[in-house]
């Protein structure tokens, strides 16, 4: 069993998520479009998927460096637990801020800043290559001793603070706001507009901020988003759209020395015969937020797939460790290609949408058939399967897609 506390909290963050949906509901104010929440959730689901075989590597390297150049060597406890957290959140911010101010790390992080709303979904809409331009930050944590488990354990930890930041419920918090990172400060860093681009970087610790100089308290309602904004639903889209940025761009240069500037000043530079420095207007107001959506009379039958889809997630990142290969390789598969149908079905209404969709059903009481042996599992994969194409056809059939 996967004992990463950031999967073993994936309840605690779905009740928390559905407290906050029920307070809206109370109050009218309203920060969730299933549209956008559910790619916020793919996102994150996307991330951990890949980060089980990504962390192989990043652990790895992480423990060669322990184990043969540590410079100590610091016993387990709670002393080290505490002196190691604060040290992990100073790295965490070094290797965030480097992520808004490097133009090739920032296609790592982009992905968290994509989303136009701001509530505890957000939270969840990772990246699956930032770890690429991330993990260095703390290999200087093994130099000095600290273990790879403490590590994994501090690091979920550092995570799993950040998750309840991410809401417009909470307004300030008094003295607090002078040391932690709360919702206010980290509202600021969601923020395209101008005054708040690229500060407050803390993850737990907002002093970070205040003595490296890139603080900016909470002043007029942040309009959440990226300068340049997706307009997309697709999850994979979402992970590489600067990267393609930077592919289309950087062989523009006419020379090395400006290709590496590009991939490593801020992002947005050009040389001066390639326009410049290009970034983009702040549209404020007038800005209208992505929402091409299908019809709404399909909307049940996604949130239900949705929420059937996080079992077999779930299944996935809690028994990854002991799942066979074929297995471990289908459910990734059929997660990532689950994932982006879901985009598929919000922005397009083709009707080659549904022939996806249908084979993406199907797929599932095959391979039950083919790996597992529980005959309980194979009749539930086959009602699951009938009953959803059922649904299907309805929704169909009601015009929601159209040729």
């Amino acid at each position: 069993m996967n004992l990463n506390p950031v999967i073993l909290a994936i309840p605690i963050y779905f009740l928390l998520m559905a407290f906050e949906l029920v307070f809206e509901g109370f109050t009218n104010r309203r920060t969730y479009r299933l549209n956008d929440a559910i790619t916020n959730i793919n996102l994150g689901a996307l991330d951990q998927v890949t980060g089980v075989f990504g962390k192989l590597v990043t652990i790895g390297i992480y423990t060669v460096v322990f184990e043969f150049f540590a410079v100590f060597t610091i016993p387990d406890g709670w002393l080290s637990f505490v002196v190691l957290f604060v040290a992990y959140d100073f790295c965490y911010y070094w290797s965030h801020r480097f992520a808004h101010e490097v133009s090739l790390f920032w296609g790592g992080h982009v992905v968290h800043h994509q989303s136009e709303e701001f509530n505890l979904s957000v939270a969840l809409r990772q990246s699956a290559t930032s770890f690429i331009w991330s993990f260095p930050f703390y290999l200087p944590l093994a130099l000095l001793g600290f273990s790879p488990v403490q590590l994994v354990f501090v690091g979920g930890l550092n995570l799993l603070y950040q998750f309840w930041i991410h809401t417009e419920h909470i307004d300030r918090l008094g003295p607090l706001e002078w040391i932690m990172n709360t919702p206010s400060h980290h509202r600021v860093h969601h923020g395209r507009n101008p005054k708040y681009i690229d500060k407050n970087y803390a993850g737990v610790f907002i002093v970070w901020d205040r003595l490296f100089g890139t603080f900016t308290g909470e002043e007029e309602r942040p309009d959440y988003g990226i300068t340049k904004p997706l307009n997309s639903w697709n999850p994979l889209y979402a992970n590489v759209s600067h990267y393609l940025d930077l592919a289309r761009s950087v062989p523009k240069a006419r020379s090395f020395s400006d290709k590496l500037k590009m991939l490593f000043y801020k992002p947005g530079w050009q040389p001066e015969y390639m326009v410049g420095y290009t970034a983009q207007p702040y549209a404020g107001d007038v800005h209208q937020k992505y929402n091409e959506n299908v019809r709404s009379k399909a909307h049940r039958y996604l949130l239900a797939q949705f929420l059937l889809s996080l079992g077999p997630i779930a299944y996935f990142l809690f028994q990854f460790a002991q799942l066979q290969p074929p297995i471990k390789a289908f459910l990734a598969i059929w997660i990532v290609s689950t994932m982006i149908l879901f985009s598929f079905f919000f922005e397009s209404k083709r009707n080659w949408v549904v022939f996806l969709e249908i084979v993406r059903l199907v797929a599932v009481p095959l391979a039950a058939l083919v790996f597992f042996s529980a005959p309980y599992l194979t009749v539930s994969t086959v009602i699951y399967a009938f009953l959803s194409l059922l649904g299907l056809f309805f929704v169909w059939r009601e015009s929601v897609f159209t040729l």
